[in-house]
């Protein structure tokens, strides 16, 4: 009968802090999610001109995967 208190004891633990690392990192997690259903999405096509702005702090659908990193505000490197 210890066993069986001690297992569910261990699972309870373990659900437990499954939810507070969910509550804990939500939008990091939420962020990370929204990308891989992007990129596992075989009717995405990242090169459409038709790609989207982003509402309400979460990537839409047709948002592409990287920023364009050409726009880069930074100055030039000085070359050697």
């Amino acid at each position: 009968m210890g066993a069986v208190v001690t297992a569910g004891i261990a699972i309870a633990a373990v659900v437990l802090g499954w939810i507070t690392i969910e509550m804990a990192c939500k939008p990091c997690l939420e962020t990370g999610r929204a990308a891989m259903d992007r990129a596992l999405n075989p009717n995405d096509d990242p090169d459409s001109p038709t790609n989207g702005t982003t509402t309400g702090g979460v990537a839409s659908a047709n948002e592409p995967l990287l920023g364009d990193l050409s726009a880069s505000t930074a100055p030039p490197a000085k070359a050697i």
